[in-house]
């Protein structure tokens, strides 16, 4: 069978959450996302954002992650401001739009919105003719794989409050970008309105934990959470396994390893005098090759095409808490023989 570099999500999930799992599976739970498990899993996450103010509701998956705190926070009218990358623009097949709001997607090099995209955004949209600005969305790390640092968070949430907009922050892989920036977790509470953090991407079975700090945004978020379909009966799934995550710190010892093992890999490649269509600090790396040679590498390998880069193309390769070091060094060792 051929390894894949396809996602971070190939694998079951870790073995420490999978042995929670099976050490709760004779208890009866209260359901809902009721449960003690759930209770205890987001008190842990409260205190390691020392952030006791905070709400913590545990859903399945991003997209719905995405399209349940977007469609609370939006009035009918207004829309929602993207990198063109964006997750919730480019791989979430109108989910949004779906609930009746505009993604406003501007282009980056990077993957990255700054100040000025926002201030540019709202000039467009100037009037009541138009879509009103009235969320950024943005992703740690990036769906390029870079990631903001500490500075340019502050000065984007600043932008944000000086024009009234919500800032809300796609942490499908945060566990990744944390380990590449000076973020640190406990920042997150003064740098944006609203997150989530991402499990499904860093060993969990399933699920991503959404973490409300504005406190316009709470009330009523469990209504809308049910009739959008993202309350699980069975909700202690999710806590049981975020408790497991968050104890010991394995959620964020995660993050740094795949982080380790791309920079492995990326250093590597720069040494074959492979191209990179953008410097990833975090688990995913875009190098370039030419169309014989992704051809030789998908026959050893599986790994997703991003896109064409003139005459070549650009793939994408991801490491995961699963991937090892050995599985790396054999890429490199079959990538020499190609190339």
């Amino acid at each position: 069978m051929k390894y894949s570099f396809r996602n971070d999500y190939s694998e079951l999930c870790h073995p420490a959450i999978l042995e929670s799992l099976k050490n709760a599976s004779e208890e009866q739970l209260t359901g809902y996302g009721l449960d003690q498990y759930s209770s205890k899993a987001a008190e842990l996450i409260k205190e390691k954002l020392q952030c006791e103010q905070c709400d913590i509701h545990f859903v399945a998956g991003g997209t719905q992650a995405n399209l349940t705190v977007i469609s609370h926070i939006l009035r009918p009218y207004e829309a929602v401001l993207s990198a063109t990358t964006g997750h919730i623009n480019v791989h979430e097949t109108g989910a949004i739009e779906g609930t009746g709001h505009k993604v406003f997607a501007v282009p980056t090099n990077d993957g990255k919105l700054t100040p000025k995209d926002i201030e540019n955004a709202l000039s467009i949209h100037s009037n009541e003719h138009m879509v009103k600005i009235g969320m950024v969305f943005i992703s740690q790390s990036t769906e390029m794989g870079t990631v903001y640092s500490k500075d340019e968070l502050t000065e984007l949430y600043r932008c944000c409050k000086k024009n009234q907009l919500y800032l809300y922050i796609d942490g499908a892989r945060l566990s990744s970008g944390l380990a590449a920036s000076d973020v640190n977790f406990e920042d997150l509470k003064d740098l944006c309105d609203v997150m989530y953090i991402g499990g499904t991407k860093i060993g969990l079975l399933l699920g991503e934990a959404i973490v409300i700090f504005h406190n316009q945004i709470k009330q009523h978020f469990r209504y809308h959470m049910k009739n959008r379909g993202a309350m699980l009966a069975k909700g202690a799934v999710l806590g049981i396994q975020f408790l497991a995550a968050f104890q010991n710190d394995l959620y964020f010892e995660l993050g740094e390893r795949e982080n380790e093992l791309a920079r492995y890999l990326s250093d590597a490649l720069k040494q074959l005098g492979v191209p990179l269509l953008v410097e990833s600090v975090t688990n995913q790396i875009f190098p370039i090759f030419s169309q014989e040679q992704v051809k030789s590498l998908s026959e050893l390998y599986e790994f997703e095409i991003w896109q064409p880069v003139g005459n070549q193309i650009c793939i994408r390769l991801v490491t995961s808490w699963f991937t090892t070091k050995d599985v790396c060094t054999a890429f490199i060792e079959d990538l020499k023989k190609i190339l």
